[in-house]
């Protein structure tokens, strides 16, 4: 079996909805990334892209993408969607078919615009034509579990499991006042510069970190559902545009191109959980995954949680407390945001900074990526530094 290794990547600043890349369409926001990644790793000879999406037009969207952003007809390309983990997913896959042989270089990744998603309409021919909507009516969120189709449904999920934990909204406010101030001491020391595209669109920044995030702004927020009592819109992340794709490559490939690996893909698994209480499903695909390579949540150096929901910090920190210092470092989702599809390369390359940043000796230099994603799946990645 072949050995699969990181060996780079890239995203781009993520903006918040409507705001700096408003007339942006996902093609283009990630064709930026990807003409980036071509031209400094000379990865014209790529096999193929695979890459996650979840609000996008269809039709596979990643062939597109990959022809904006210049690349060969000849290199196939296809989308993946895994909803919120359709980007890690899609790295998963990338290792998956190098470590068997199927190819020697892929970028992976995933990319999203929720400003400029299509609008959706159940046809009239459907049984919920008339129960959820008409001709006039459009839903955002689609259906992840049987039953009433609810828009809500995320929120509704992350407010479930907060109430069932005894998880306080002031237990939640806490992770937003660390991750933006995370995020906040990274950007000013620079640590995410070199893996930051600067593109034709918006502003060199990432839209959603908060410089004065405080408390008594936080007191202020009400709760985004009708009847919720924790989640408000500070703990549960924002709506996002963004792209992020990394390198993945056989070990053959690495020494004919000359590339640096950074770190070798050593695992991947999935979890399926009640899809009523999607965040845990975060936790437990860390659990298959340490418990599948016989490991312990102390050998790993660096965790990087899509925390797209403040819930999700408190469920890891009850369940790995010794290593919240290991957790995120450079701030989260609820910082940077979430554009849904990106999210798995964004967390993949702040991991892979992480371990720059990690004692050679560390732990091992091993990183664990993990998203918790709708209708009740989680992803969870392993890697180790070279």
């Amino acid at each position: 079996m072949e050995k699969a290794y990181i060996a780079g990547g890239a995203r781009n600043y993520i903006g918040i909805e409507n705001s700096m890349y408003r007339n942006v369409p996902a093609e283009i926001l990630g064709a930026d990334v990807l003409r980036y990644i071509m031209q400094n790793y000379k990865c014209t000879k790529a096999d193929m892209v695979i890459a996650g999406n979840a609000t996008g037009a269809g039709g596979n969207i990643t062939r597109l993408m990959a022809l904006e952003a210049g690349f060969p007809e000849e290199i196939p390309a296809f989308t993946l969607d895994l909803q919120c983990a359709s980007g890690l997913e899609s790295i998963a896959v990338a290792a998956a078919k190098v470590q068997s042989g199927q190819a020697g270089c892929i970028i992976a990744g995933g990319f999203e615009s929720c400003s400029t998603a299509p609008l959706r309409q159940y046809n009239k021919n459907h049984p919920g034509y008339g129960v959820y909507g008409d001709e006039n009516s459009f839903y955002r969120v689609a259906k992840f579990s049987p039953g009433e189709h609810r828009q809500a449904a995320m929120l509704e999920g992350a407010e479930r499991t907060a109430l069932s934990e005894g998880i306080t909204r002031g237990m939640l406010d806490k992770w937003v006042l660390r991750s933006h101030a995370l995020a906040k001491e990274a950007r000013e020391k620079g640590i995410l510069r070199d893996i930051i595209v600067s593109t034709r669109y918006g502003s060199n920044k990432d839209e959603g970190i908060r410089d004065r995030m405080s408390q008594r702004l936080l007191d202020r927020l009400p709760c985004v559902l009708k009847e919720g009592r924790v989640l408000t819109a500070a703990n549960a992340c924002l709506t996002n545009d963004g792209a992020a794709f990394v390198i993945v490559c056989s070990e053959s490939y690495i020494k004919k191109h000359k590339l640096k690996p950074l770190a070798e893909f050593i695992s991947a698994a999935e979890a399926g959980i009640n899809p009523d209480e999607s965040p845990r499903s975060a936790i437990k695909a860390i659990e298959k995954l340490l418990a599948k390579n016989n490991m312990d949540y102390h050998d790993i150096s660096v965790y990087e949680c899509n925390e797209a929901f403040a819930v999700i910090d408190e469920l890891f920190a009850r369940k790995y407390p010794d290593a919240i210092d290991r957790y995120n470092i450079f701030g989260g989702a609820l910082a940077y945001g979430h554009p849904y599809g990106a999210s798995g390369g964004i967390i993949m390359l702040h991991a892979l900074k992480a371990l720059e940043y990690s004692s050679p000796g560390d732990s091992g230099g091993y990183a664990v990526c993990s998203i918790a994603a709708a209708g009740g799946i989680g992803t969870a990645v392993l890697i180790k530094k070279v």
